[in-house]
């Protein structure tokens, strides 16, 4: 069973936005603040892949194929991490998880959601 819940997936257009949502209710505040988060997308017939990454210091890290569309960004206060997407692509049709890796190795992950980029 999922331990963090996402909301905002859907269908857009090439060329629109969409922003994903990753609440992480479960977790206590100390642990998500100290943590390394990431969201991850699979493709059809594809291996899953790191889209984007976000460091306990603020470092951010995206896959090629998204940077300059995608932000990684979180709100400690909220336990919220968000993904926001811009110019989507038909190719950025995947399923979409988040992950929270906490600094003892334990590993979180969102239910995953539906991301469909098409006309």
């Amino acid at each position: 069973q999922a331990q963090l819940v996402q909301s905002g997936g859907g269908l857009v257009q090439p060329g629109g936005s969409l922003r994903l949502s990753c609440k992480a209710s479960r977790i206590i505040l100390s642990t998500f603040t100290t943590s390394a988060m990431a969201w991850y997308r699979q493709g059809p017939g594809e291996q899953r892949e790191l889209v984007a990454g976000l460091s306990t210091g603020g470092s951010t890290n995206y896959a090629d194929s998204v940077k300059g569309r995608f932000t990684i960004s979180k709100d400690n206060s909220k336990r919220m991490l968000y993904l926001q997407m811009n110019s989507l692509k038909p190719e950025d049709t995947a399923v979409y998880y988040c992950n929270i890796k906490t600094t003892q190795g334990s590993d979180y992950w969102g239910q995953g959601t539906q991301v469909t980029v098409s006309a």
